[in-house]
């Protein structure tokens, strides 16, 4: 032990003077919401005490249910905290959630982590109310995957535990177009559904898609792109997902709309498609390469090259964000919603997409909508909440909730983005095909 060290034996709160222990928890923590949400405070904030700290009558009100929510956040001082009190119903939020997520997003510890001043503020109130402890098992919903990463087997249990949890809950906050992508509003009065089919019109149109053509939608979902490919424009179409509950369900639909004959739903990783070369004039992924990883780009895109056919077309729809982003370990999304995600940057993207063989002819961002999106979803959430608990559990519906809602307001903030980017397989010798604009929208 270096010279000078000390040992500090754990303070009782019965050995604090009367008068700080009378103290309520809002008066302890104050120092730590100030130095987190500046002064004055933009939302309220509720103790499990009673106590209050914030605005007389706030639009958004913080509610730290349970003394337990500091003692989590002590341990995981970051997100990671943040979201397991969330979870288990240790802290809540109340009235305009989107605007309390955005205070607490503007506010933010830099790199996701408290700074010195809110820590020692933290540590300093923990000890003077007495909630300092062992740590707290975390929610049971919090995902554990073993294996390299992005390998298949490791790929196919992240994908099981965001997808694989109920399609009735999925139906529930979708709608009945199935699609957990970002929808695409022609007007402001348009519905969900709406706004869904305009997305597949739209990618349909970029692809060309016309009768005599065969189209791969990779990560196909529950199946609402194939099925309107096939049914509006005409075409043969193979849907693929690592998913076995989206698997089951997407053959069902295509079932059941008399296009079996058509339409092909199949459980296969896109690395297997290296198998069939050639095979296909367009290819559709939306909301898939999430899941992909910077470290398996290069082959993404150079299996979905060699699958099309001369002058074939890729439609890559994927969220984005400058300069990329890692969903780890260290993060609320990486350990409960999108294990092992990655978000790119739209210029890598394109990049890659151009390294593959590719020419880039067309990149879009529907940023706004996918924010009109996720506030649909909620509002979907919200008014099925009773249903969404008894199919998967008050602490999995919680996360869903605090998910969708962060979601929205980083995509109204900008800070996440989501961009079409569009692709053409030269014929060798020949450029692209000419495509305009014009000629799709």
């Amino acid at each position: 032990m270096a010279s000078g060290a000390r040992i500090h034996e754990p303070v009782s709160i019965e050995s604090q003077p009367r008068n700080v222990r009378e103290m309520t928890a809002a008066q302890e923590l104050k120092p730590v919401f100030r130095e987190l949400l500046g002064d004055p405070l933009p939302v309220g904030v509720r103790f499990w005490d009673g106590s209050r700290l914030g605005p007389a009558d706030p639009r958004a009100t913080a509610v730290v249910n349970s003394p337990d929510a500091l003692r989590r956040i002590l341990y995981m001082p970051n997100d990671v905290g943040i979201g397991r009190a969330f979870v288990n119903g240790d802290l809540d939020l109340e009235g305009d959630v989107f605007a309390a997520l955005e205070a607490l997003s503007a506010a933010a510890p830099e790199n996701g982590h408290f700074g010195p001043r809110a820590w020692a503020h933290l540590v300093r109130a923990a000890v003077r109310l007495g909630v300092i402890g062992r740590p707290l098992p975390p929610p049971p919903e919090e995902a554990r995957l073993g294996g390299r990463r992005h390998s298949r087997k490791r790929d196919a249990a992240a994908i099981s535990h965001h997808y694989d949890v109920s399609n009735e809950f999925y139906r529930l906050l979708l709608g009945p177009t199935m699609a957990y992508s970002c929808a695409r509003f022609t007007s402001a009065d348009a519905s969900l559904d709406e706004a869904q089919v305009a997305k597949f019109d739209l990618i349909c149109r970029k692809l060309g898609l016309r009768p005599g053509l065969r189209l791969l939608d990779v990560g196909c979902g529950w199946g609402g792109m194939v099925l309107h490919a096939v049914e509006n424009y005409g075409v043969d179409a193979v849907g693929i997902t690592i998913a076995d509950a989206q698997r089951d369900l997407a053959q069902k639909r295509v079932a059941e709309a008399g296009l079996a004959h058509r339409a092909a739903i199949r459980l296969q990783d896109y690395r297997t498609v290296v198998s069939e070369p050639g095979s296909y004039d367009a290819v559709s992924s939306v909301g898939m390469f999430e899941h992909v990883g910077r470290s398996q780009m290069a082959e993404y895109f150079s299996v979905l090259h060699g699958a099309l056919r001369p002058r074939g077309r890729l439609l890559n729809h994927a969220i984005s964000t400058p300069e990329g982003a890692r969903l780890g370990r260290n993060t609320f999304m990486g350990r409960y919603v999108f294990p092992d995600g990655e978000l790119q940057d739209v210029g890598i993207v394109i990049q890659a997409m151009q390294d593959a063989g590719f020419e880039v002819r067309d990149v879009e961002s529907l940023r706004e909508h996918y924010a009109m999106t996720l506030r649909k979803w909620v509002a979907n959430l919200v008014a099925n909440w009773d249903q969404a608990v008894s199919l998967v559990g008050e602490r999995r519906a919680r996360v869903w909730r605090i998910y969708l809602v962060g979601s929205a307001v980083s995509f109204e903030r900008g800070d996440i983005a989501v961009h079409q980017v569009l692709g053409v397989k030269p014929e060798a010798g020949v450029s692209g095909m000419p495509l305009t604009r014009a000629g799709y929208v």
